[in-house]
């Protein structure tokens, strides 16, 4: 097997590549904005923008398996048009395409949302997963589209830099109390990754953990986790605050889980067994 991981220097990305590197598998990897430090391997730089570099790479790689974790944030020419150029080459070669979305594209409306909901987004970030979907979907039936939620990891992730940060002072802001979400361990969540671009799965699939918390719940875990002091955390809510975003949003991944040998763990077992 030979894969190609975009977004490898991301968060995700790294994680997917420790995993495959230490499974043996041949794997390369590609950035954009972030170049890796002292990396070792096959690095190639790749803007989503740009459909003859991604041509071109996946001609020189003629790799297996493409996995999309970038990010994009909401930019509309990487996060949506860039998919649809992704989707577009992988279909035309025949490369099994895993794409990596998230719980944003839902409005938290309805709360709970299982594999068969429709996307409704209320953030730019959230239009631009929503629209990369539905690319991927129409134009790579045979592909994977996994929606997530917060990605969680033992010191690294944005939500837990943002702990630290708002613990010591260094950054302003608050975590919410009423904004919900079903973290995951970026762990748990590379491993389920491998797991469906491996198998023959098609279709859209929620890898997210069973415990739904807010994003304060979650600081005062890792705070817990890493020696601070919980009271320190300053807590707030989005409800009549200016910041647009989803409240209550509960990816349902038990149908995932079932057909999944890996183990997705909650918030409440990551966090407090170690």
């Amino acid at each position: 097997m030979t894969a190609l991981i975009i977004g490898g220097s991301g968060f995700l990305g790294s994680e997917l590549l420790r995993q495959a590197r230490s499974a043996g598998h041949v794997t390369a990897a590609s950035f954009n904005s972030n170049a890796p430090n002292g990396a070792t391997g096959a690095w190639h730089h790749l803007d989503l923008r740009d459909a003859r570099r991604i041509d071109t790479l996946l001609d020189a790689m003629t790799p297996s398996i493409v996995i999309n974790a970038s990010s994009g944030d909401a930019d509309w020419s990487v996060t949506a048009d860039g998919s649809f150029r992704l989707a577009t080459a992988t279909a035309r070669r025949g490369v099994r395409l895993v794409h990596v979305s998230t719980d944003a594209v839902f409005s938290g409306a309805d709360v709970h949302y299982d594999e068969t909901a429709l996307p409704d987004p209320v953030t730019p970030y959230g239009a631009a997963k929503a629209a990369g979907e539905t690319a991927v979907r129409l134009l790579h039936p045979a592909s994977v589209v996994a929606r997530t939620s917060l990605i969680i990891g033992d010191g690294g992730s944005t939500h837990e830099r943002l702990v630290h940060e708002l613990v010591a002072g260094t950054r302003q802001g608050a975590l919410f109390t009423d904004d919900v979400r079903c973290p995951v361990h970026v762990t748990d969540l590379a491993a389920a990754l491998w797991e469906l671009a491996v198998s023959d799965a098609a279709g859209v699939f929620h890898v997210a953990g069973p415990d739904a918390v807010s994003r304060y719940a979650l600081g005062v875990l890792v705070a817990r986790r890493d020696g601070l002091d919980p009271a320190l955390l300053p807590a707030g809510r989005r409800t009549g605050s200016n910041l647009p975003g989803p409240l209550d949003v509960r990816l349902d991944s038990r149908a995932t889980r079932q057909r999944l040998s890996t183990r997705l763990r909650g918030a409440l077992e990551f966090l407090c067994d170690t």
